[in-house]
């Protein structure tokens, strides 16, 4: 057990020495050999980053959607900061204010709130294999940005995706059938314009295809939600997409 508690903390110190780029006489954490515990510098414990309505009501979407630019960065540099999960809890528990909510693949791979840096009660998150649109999804927009108040619509695809690689080669089974069919059309757009192989076992493929993917996406979330539109029309959010870089942890971001 002592060994396990070691192992722990020499990778958490080891997780602290890359936080905010401090020098190291700025860097406080300690561990205590005797009492098998880790000391951390109060300014590397992000407090609290939870908006409140008021505080949400005076942001704009392109500061927000700049938030999410440099939570991204801070990822691919590891400049993050130890989160008080317990504090966010509590503070969270009685409403939701979120900047932004994400339109993501179920993929593992691609943890939403840390790949921008955020925590408890920052983004709302809505996953499904290929980041499709449907009318559920929609619904779960809609509530996001009209009833909730967030910002910005990032729908958000990645590299290597298994959904788009299935669209690609056809595959039926069960329900996944219906949800591939929503990807196919990215699939057959893509063919029009590509010069390789158009293949799932060639990367170059499957990457434009889930380029086409996200932005087809986005003009599905237009055409299928009036709200959306609207409030797109009048600034009060902006939708974008972007696409996640599973080697650099990078979110290309495009419109």
């Amino acid at each position: 057990m002592r060994i396990f508690c070691l192992l722990f903390l020499f990778v958490a110190t080891i997780m602290l020495n890359s936080c905010r780029q401090q020098s190291p006489e700025t860097k406080t954490a300690s561990i205590d050999d005797e009492k098998d515990t880790l000391t951390i510098a109060a300014e590397d414990v992000l407090t609290s980053d939870i908006l409140t309505k008021e505080e949400q009501a005076k942001l704009k979407p392109i500061d927000v959607l700049e938030r999410l630019k440099k939570g991204n960065l801070d990822f691919t540099k590891d400049n993050l900061t130890i989160r008080n999960t317990t504090e966010r809890v509590r503070k969270s528990s009685l409403g939701q204010y979120p900047k932004a909510v994400i339109l993501s693949c179920l993929d593992s791979r691609v943890p939403v709130e840390d790949i921008f840096h955020s925590g408890i009660g920052n983004l709302f998150v809505a996953r499904v294999a290929g980041n499709i649109v449907n009318d559920d999804i929609l619904g779960s927009l809609e509530y996001a940005c009209k009833v909730s108040g967030a910002k910005l619509v990032l729908v958000l695809g990645h590299e290597y995706c298994g959904a788009i690689k299935s669209a690609i080669d056809g595959v039926k089974l069960g329900n996944i059938t219906t949800l591939l069919d929503k990807i196919r059309p990215a699939v057959s757009a893509t063919k029009t314009s590509f010069s390789g192989a158009a293949v799932s076992s060639n990367p170059d493929f499957v990457a434009a295809v889930c380029d086409e993917n996200v932005r087809l996406a986005i003009t599905k979330l237009r055409a299928g939600s009036p709200i959306l539109k609207e409030m797109e029309e009048k600034g009060a959010i902006m939708i974008v997409g972007g696409v996640y870089d599973m080697n650099s942890g990078k979110v290309e971001i495009f419109k």
